[in-house]
């Protein structure tokens, strides 16, 4: 190959991709763990291999030129194919391992137990799990299928399709018996807020609510708990309630077992309906390996269905 037909540099198409997806520097270098200077510095080195602009900016933004638009849609394309191939030949040499995608919570909270029965029931396929907060920051070749909380208003993460587990789900507020054995019964919505302690979660994606929200929505009063116990992570919190520390919101279908069980006690009678729901995100353009079609029918058809 000549000088002149060598390909670009992975990294810079890679960089490229990322910006045109976002519109936004930033946005890819934080998804490539890069700085906005060095992604900017990768698309300059490609306009001038291509010997022309890629980008604009107007008012809203950053928008690829009509020349970075046809070559966003090739490059998206080729990279999305060489991500799905790479992934099937990393795959053929153990076509019985099974790699999930899951928030820390609910790995934490219902997964790892859900998938004692999954694990009798199939026990020649090997489980990986794969945990990260935020789906939009899954990369597609890394997992087979991903289990997360999904507004269907809200942009899916990019590549996949989600389909509901549950029909329906609450979001409830609960505390451990611990926790009412030390503190006393919680009287009403008001007393809660009184003289009880709410555990908050900070820096929240856009999937959660507020309290606030919980309250509003029910067309409870609400006014600024006298004590709270705030962290941005919800595994953390979650933790924090089978201790003791507090009451905090939560998915009634999520924590089934463990209200059944008497682990975690309402503390309050009212019920919201969820937003949004528990989902299976499958990535799209590619063909599920039987360890894959499998779980997907465990999960979504049930035999006691």
């Amino acid at each position: 190959m000549s000088a002149r037909d060598a390909l670009p540099p992975l990294q810079c198409l890679r960089a490229f991709e990322a910006a045109a997806r976002h519109g936004s520097f930033t946005q890819a270098g934080r998804e490539l763990n890069l700085t906005q200077s060095a992604i900017s510095r990768q698309i300059k080195r490609l306009e001038e291999d291509l010997g022309r602009p890629l980008f604009e900016r107007d008012p809203e933004g950053l928008r690829p030129t009509p020349a970075g638009e046809d070559y966003y849609r090739v490059i998206r394309r080729v990279l999305r194919e060489l991500a799905d191939e790479t992934s099937r030949q990393r795959r053929r040499g153990n076509e019985r391992q099974l790699t999930l995608a899951t928030s820390p919570t609910i790995a934490s909270t219902w997964l790892a137990r859900k998938l004692t029965d999954f694990r009798d029931l199939h026990p020649d396929i090997e489980l990986r799990i794969l945990t990260m907060e935020d789906p939009h920051r899954l990369d597609l070749a890394e997992f087979d299928l991903g289990i997360y909380y999904h507004l269907s208003h809200e942009i899916d993460p990019p590549g996949v399709a989600a389909e509901p587990i549950f029909s329906d789900e609450d979001v409830i507020a609960v505390c451990s018996p611990a926790y009412l054995a030390r503190f006393g019964e919680v009287h009403d919505a008001t007393d809660l807020l009184d003289n009880h302690t709410l555990l908050v979660v900070e820096d929240y994606f856009k999937d959660w609510l507020t309290w606030q929200h919980w309250y509003g929505t029910l067309g409870l009063d609400w006014h600024t708990p006298a004590h709270s116990l705030r962290a941005n992570s919800y595994q953390l919190l979650m933790h924090a309630a089978f201790a003791g520390q507090g009451v905090v919101l939560c998915w009634s279908k999520l924590l089934s077992e463990d209200i059944a069980e008497g682990r975690l006690l309402k503390a309050l009678p009212h019920a919201m309906p969820s937003p949004g729901t528990f989902s299976l995100l499958t990535p799209q353009h590619r063909h599920l390996s039987q360890a894959a079609q499998r779980f997907r029918q465990w999960l979504l058809e049930p035999p006691d269905a």
